[in-house]
């Protein structure tokens, strides 16, 4: 009896062991690659709890792009994430990059999202039905319904600068960040030559 309920335990063990590395695999590996085409997407978002139609080639001619998706508002990791993002929207305006959140909740729950984790800084994007998650790769295929936390840095021309995937909410500011600033140099030194 007693072999059975170790034997359980280590069979629970790698299960779950096995769920982890599936949901790290899962998030690391989709992202479409620097240099590819980011798809054109159109939805309806919200800036401090006020709805508008929003497109990413509209937002493209005014600048490099931050698209970052995440699993689902008001969660812990998601919520930090939002408040990071806040934080340095600054940043990202002096260097000529807006930033926008995407999940696949309802523009409802995007509302008050947009409010108290967002700050009213940035708009967040409702995919209710997955279509942009899923045109970025960063659906979650443990968790139907939900995106990865999966960021890209866009170019004003639609290609993708940078992307990092990863559960953790610690990192996708920074990386996009350093990003969106190693474009703006590439692009001043190719003006001057």
């Amino acid at each position: 009896m007693r072999a059975h309920k170790l034997s359980r335990g280590r069979t629970l063990a790698a299960v779950l062991t096995l769920g982890a590395g599936l949901l790290a695999a899962s998030a690391a590996n989709a992202v479409l690659a620097p240099g590819a085409k980011a798809p054109d997407f159109k939805a309806r978002a919200t800036l401090g709890g006020k709805e508008f139609d929003v497109s990413l080639a509209a937002m493209l001619q005014k600048g490099p792009v931050v698209v970052y998706f995440y699993p689902a508002a008001f969660t812990s990791g998601c919520t930090v994430e939002a408040h990071d993002f806040a934080e340095a929207i600054p940043e990202f305006e002096q260097l000529g990059a807006h930033v926008i959140g995407v999940s696949e909740d309802g523009i409802a729950k995007l509302d008050k999202f947009s409010v108290s984790a967002c700050q009213s800084k940035f708009p967040v994007a409702a995919d209710p039905d997955g279509s942009i998650t899923h045109s970025f790769d960063a659906a979650m295929m443990i968790i139907p319904g939900h995106a990865s936390r999966t960021s890209y840095a866009i170019g004003p021309d639609g290609t993708i600068l940078a992307a990092y995937s990863a559960m953790d909410p610690d990192g996708h500011v920074a990386r996009m960040l350093e990003a969106v600033k190693q474009w703006q140099l590439k692009s001043a030194h190719a003006n001057q030559g």
